[in-house]
């Protein structure tokens, strides 16, 4: 199954926002925004953890935890 689809409106929605939007697989740290990042980063059924800060941080959370969601791609939200 290609995250084609997850990849582009992951970072796409993430650029809307001023917060530091950040994704943890493993031992890896990626910008969400950085749509070639996240190219490399969502592959396989890895669990993730997605670390957001800034002024715009609780409605990113919420955005982007209803695409990881819609994609069936697992998240973990770390408030």
């Amino acid at each position: 199954m290609s995250n084609n689809a997850a990849i582009v409106e992951l970072s796409q929605t993430a650029n809307k926002y001023r917060s530091s939007i950040v994704l943890q697989a493993e031992s890896k740290y990626i910008d969400v925004k950085s749509i070639l990042g996240l190219f490399t980063t969502l592959v396989g059924n890895l669990s993730y953890e997605l670390h957001v800060h800034g002024p715009d941080a609780e409605e990113a959370k919420k955005e982007l935890g209803e695409i990881f969601a819609k994609h069936n791609l697992k998240v973990t939200v770390v408030e």
